[in-house]
């Protein structure tokens, strides 16, 4: 079974004909409102591909809190570990998407960055079921790393998407067998930009060498760079039409867990991986977007 361990928010978002400039007010073309977080959308992603899904996070004694739940719930992800905090709102992200399908993203936290004591302790009673821990980066960090620890000494393994990127410390990594960060995140974590193959190697060594086992760097359309024990290799994406690209590394993360969980090799895992990131990317908004098993196969089936 996966846990995923992270954020819960609703996302509100705006289309526009361009992503604004500073200062600038731009007239939008559409606002909708959608079932986001990276927890909670990587929790969906993994659920809609098959696997037993439970989260652990928090929401607000709100309405948008109510909502996200029963949404959760009615994707397949078992909601138990969540908790209801009266003292902060749900989380909210103010998310604009271009009609190129680029988008820029402000969260605001709320419950999401209270995440402490007690939901570690609801992880810690349901660890003996997890065969894989899904952790971001969007509830407070020594939290987060907390929960890797106790994962990794239960022989679970942990999987982390670095987002958003912030230090994390070498004694952190090493108890992470697979972490996942884009091209913005990989230059911050190893100060390599991956935009070539031999960088995307230099930074994946990097990021070994602090400890983590399988680096999987993820290139939006140009798939993913992987190093670690099955050697180094890129994945390419398939070509699909572009509508919005929010929550695309939400899908990959929660692809991949799936495939862990089920047994996979890494080569299956990760063309599965970026077939669910690519498909996320043709369908508006987060957890809307997240693509069924039988979506993905027909995608990698397309391809062969």
């Amino acid at each position: 079974m996966i846990f995923v361990f992270g954020s819960i928010n609703i996302d509100l978002v705006v289309t526009a004909p361009r992503l604004p400039l500073a200062g600038e007010t731009l007239r939008g073309t559409s606002f909708f409102t959608s079932p986001g977080g990276k927890g909670a959308n990587q929790a969906v992603a993994a659920a809609r591909l098959g696997a037993a899904v439970a989260i652990v996070g928090a929401v607000g004694d709100d309405d948008f809190g109510a909502r996200l739940v029963a949404s959760l719930a009615d994707a397949g992800v078992d909601t138990s570990g969540i908790g209801i905090d009266p003292a902060a709102p749900t989380g909210v992200a103010c998310i604009v998407v271009a009609a190129t399908g680029e988008n820029v993203i402000v969260t605001a936290g709320g419950a999401n960055h209270r995440v402490g004591r007690g939901e570690l302790h609801r992880l810690d009673e349901r660890l003996p079921d997890a065969s894989v821990l899904l952790v971001q980066l969007e509830i407070p960090v020594d939290v987060v790393a907390a929960a890797i620890r106790r994962a990794h000494a239960r022989g679970v393994t942990v999987v982390l998407d670095p987002a958003p990127v912030t230090e994390v410390p070498d004694a952190v990594l090493t108890d992470v067998d697979w972490i996942t960060p884009n091209v913005v995140e990989t230059e911050a974590l190893t100060g390599i930009a991956p935009l070539t193959e031999t960088d995307a190697r230099r930074a994946a060594g990097v990021l070994r060498d602090r400890g983590v086992e399988h680096v999987a760097i993820t290139l939006g359309a140009e798939g993913c760079y992987y190093a670690g024990a099955e050697g180094s290799f890129r994945v390419d994406a398939p070509s699909v039409a572009v509508v919005d690209t929010v929550a695309a590394g939400d899908a990959f993360n929660g692809a991949l867990a799936a495939s862990l969980d089920a047994g996979a090799d890494v080569t299956t895992a990760l063309e599965r991986a970026v077939a669910a990131g690519a498909l996320a990317t043709t369908k508006p908004g987060a957890q809307p977007s997240m693509p069924t098993g039988a979506e993905v196969d027909a995608l990698i089936a397309r391809r062969a």
